[in-house]
């Protein structure tokens, strides 16, 4: 895979994301269906995951405990940031109540989404090299 393939689907992905998005505000699916939510932060968290592989693609070594630990630690990152924004909405501005649970569950769905960046993107690498998994 190369950079400009990577940097394809990173765009295709958030395009995705803010159509999904937008239908699912536009018909309460956040609301009608429970796990919509997780749903989003897994793809959110993915997305967040390419994005930071290809921000780090130039690296002579993939797929090292380093490697790794950025691209969770970026996710977690902006995992963190944007439930900061959520908690400061939904309690400032839509007199909703913070829910750790819900938080909880938003930033273990962004971890697990880009764990699953790190595997599509090792096995991508792997298969180009001819190595396994």
């Amino acid at each position: 895979m190369n950079r400009k393939k990577l940097l394809i689907r990173v765009f295709l992905l958030i395009f995705s994301i803010l159509i999904v998005n937008y239908l699912a505000e536009k018909f309460y699916w956040y609301s009608a269906v429970w796990y919509f939510d997780m749903i989003m932060h897994f793809s959110g968290g993915l997305w967040v995951g390419l994005t930071a592989i290809w921000l780090l693609f130039g690296q002579k070594s993939y797929l090292d405990l380093s490697f790794i630990l950025k691209i969770l630690s970026s996710v977690l990152l902006i995992g963190i940031c944007w439930e900061l924004f959520e908690i400061i909405f939904y309690n400032y501005i839509a007199q909703n109540p913070f829910n750790i649970l819900d938080t909880v569950s938003d930033l273990f769905f962004d971890l697990v989404g880009g764990l699953f960046a790190i595997l599509y993107f090792g096995k991508r690498i792997m298969l180009k090299t001819g190595d396994k998994i």
